[in-house]
């Protein structure tokens, strides 16, 4: 077994075939697809079953009491056997060829870790954001050489696969909000090849009444996730890369960490997250100027945005958080 893909899903009805009909279609064979029913109480079982009938080669479903994304990740990690492990959300879809193109490039790189472009899109399928993950590299990114990677990239987990043999003793934290911002950077730390491909195989849908329109204050899972990246790094192999390190303290911890705090709407929880926010920023030194400068891909980050978000962060920067909630 190749890849083993591991679906986990909850009261997704609307999108689970369509994601499904993307995984059975894959030009690679050798694939599995682990199918995670986290205590779905709609018609998602119902699906699955109708897969795993027409497809009992590649669906594997399973059935479980809800216990969260990362919990149903987990799950299908410890009983996944594939080479490779890949991570597709339910009411996402992928390219039919996503899955060959990434591991061919594993095996001729000698990569422990692919990555691809991905793009949001809206219910009907139109394309509504093009995210191009690492514009200014080569296929093959040796991680001694490249570690500015470790800042720059987007810590998703949809849009990669692993080797399994990363997953050693680590899994995805259980409750935590932002798991993927936690584990994935300690799976790059043990990383010494990566390997990507400029295709935009990942469909990432927006939805409306999805999890991440709940702004709430689990926000702070952001600054923990950050808190453990940092302990990891400190015992791996590239701890004295200190310049990268502060980039991805600011990259996850100041721009991430902000971005998600405007839609806060409860006065309390904002506070109480700018206050952390603030005490996270002064512990790690991280000064205006560093923010300011910091480069994304050899170039300023916050030049990059657009202009609302430019006037949001700078607003943020000098603490005016009082003329923040006036303006949301």
């Amino acid at each position: 077994m190749k890849i083993s893909v591991i679906v986990p899903v909850y009261n997704v009805e609307n999108y689970l075939e369509k994601c499904l009909n993307s995984l059975v279609s894959q030009t690679l064979e050798e694939i599995e697809i682990l199918v995670i029913n986290d205590g779905s109480t709609d018609n998602s079982q119902k699906i699955i079953d109708r897969f795993q009938e027409k497809f009992p080669q590649k669906v594997k479903a399973f059935s479980k009491e809800n216990g969260g994304l990362s919990d149903a990740r987990n799950f299908g990690i410890d009983r996944a056997k594939g080479e490779f492990f890949a991570f597709v959300d339910s009411d996402d879809y992928v390219s039919e060829t996503m899955m060959e193109e990434m591991y061919d490039l594993a095996i001729k790189n000698q990569a422990e870790l692919v990555i691809c472009n991905l793009q949001k899109v809206d219910e009907n399928g139109n394309v509504t954001q093009k995210l191009t993950q690492i514009p200014n590299l080569p296929e093959k990114i040796e991680l001694e050489k490249h570690f500015s990677v470790f800042s720059d990239i987007s810590y998703f987990a949809c849009n990669k696969i692993f080797n399994k043999e990363l997953f050693e003793g680590k899994r995805f934290q259980k409750g935590m909000h932002f798991e993927d911002i936690e584990l994935v950077p300690q799976l790059l730390l043990r990383c010494k090849t990566l390997a990507k491909t400029n295709a935009y195989h990942y469909h990432y849908l927006e939805r409306s009444n999805s999890i991440s329109k709940s702004h709430t204050e689990r926000g702070l899972d952001i600054l923990r996730a950050v808190e453990n990246v940092e302990k990891a790094f400190e015992k791996s192999i590239y701890s004295s890369c200190k310049k990268e390190l502060k980039g991805f303290q600011i990259l996850e911890g100041v721009y991430t960490f902000l971005a998600y705090l405007a839609y806060v709407k409860s006065e309390e929880f904002f506070n109480k997250m700018n206050s952390e926010f603030n005490h996270f920023s002064k512990q790690r030194n991280i000064s205006k100027a560093e923010i300011l400068s910091y480069k994304r891909f050899g170039k300023n980050y916050l030049l990059s945005l657009p202009l609302r978000k430019k006037i949001y962060y700078l607003i943020c920067f000098f603490g005016q958080t009082r003329l923040i909630r006036k303006l949301l």
